[in-house]
């Protein structure tokens, strides 16, 4: 017997564009339950709608309907960093965490009526992963099997692939410019963040949710005094540390910097980012969407 596929629920602040009905409130008028007018019977003539007491009520003796407001679908996009940084892991890599994400991610949108797409980019936009968004039952699954097989592609690494991926997000994001629904943008954020602000500036219409992808590894320094050799992932470049008390407490201090930098950026744009750290939670980001739209 096979264990039921993890989901989880999201929701947008305020009302959405869009005809296609789904689980969002939306501001087209339709068949829905929310309240929007009441409007005269002439104009409207869906007697199924008529409203008595608000009929009696009028002061012009007019028969009145109910209109309602129909609820909505959106458009739901993933931009995934795929650079070489995702694929390291220290029991699974960053990208097979994130692979269980958007399997997730898929089953819940295809439950919502929601349309799924995918973007990708290392230190270039990735069009061979790239995915329209469609409504479709399969969709995640599809794309979580193509981000597993990236993360066991090698990665080649020089002294520009940082900066040349850091690009690449912007220009992604740039293809979600001024459009309406919720974009996920996925990524450890080790690299520059410049080209980040303007971007996320520019999917203003959208509700954004930065998921920051680190691995345990990463933020806490092995415990024992040792010799340990680290090589930069973006970069290629190798060197070998030893890993005193005082180097061990400058690798804490840095993540902790690098989690307050993203923290503002991110709180600069209106956004509350989302941490993976080593696998994947459907509830924690359940619990997520529901503070914040609280």
């Amino acid at each position: 017997m096979t264990s039921p596929a993890a989901e989880f629920h999201y929701r947008l602040p305020g009302s959405v564009g869009g005809l296609r009905p789904g689980a969002h409130a939306g501001r087209s008028l339709g068949t829905g339950l929310a309240f929007a007018a009441h409007r005269r019977l002439f104009d409207h003539p869906d007697p199924r709608r008529l409203d008595l007491r608000a009929s009696l009520r009028d002061p012009g003796g007019e028969w009145l309907v109910r209109i309602q407001r129909q609820r909505a679908a959106v458009v739901v996009q993933a931009v995934v960093d795929v650079s070489a940084s995702m694929r390291f892991g220290s029991a699974r890599p960053k990208l097979h965490v994130v692979a269980d994400l958007i399997e997730a991610l898929g089953h819940s949108a295809f439950r919502s009526g929601d349309a799924l797409g995918l973007l990708a980019c290392d230190d270039a936009p990735r069009d061979d992963l790239q995915v329209s968004p469609r409504h479709s039952r399969g969709a995640g699954l599809a794309m979580a099997d193509a981000l597993r097989r990236v993360a066991a592609e090698p990665a080649a690494a020089d002294a520009h692939a940082s900066e040349r991926g850091a690009r690449a997000l912007a220009t992604q994001l740039g293809r979600l410019a001024g459009r309406e629904g919720l974009v996920f943008v996925v990524s450890d954020f080790h690299g520059p963040l410049d080209h980040l602000g303007p971007a996320l500036a520019r999917l203003a219409p959208a509700c954004v949710v930065p998921l920051v992808v680190w691995d345990p590894a990463e933020v806490e320094p092995p415990e024992a005094r040792a010799l340990l050799a680290v090589s930069d992932a973006e970069t290629g470049e190798r060197r070998t540390l030893w890993l005193r008390d005082r180097l061990r407490q400058q690798w804490r201090d840095a993540v902790a910097e690098r989690r307050a930098t993203l923290k503002a950026l991110f709180a600069a744009h209106g956004l509350a980012p989302f941490h993976l750290q080593g696998f994947f939670d459907p509830e924690a980001l359940t619990r997520h969407f529901l503070e914040a739209v609280a």
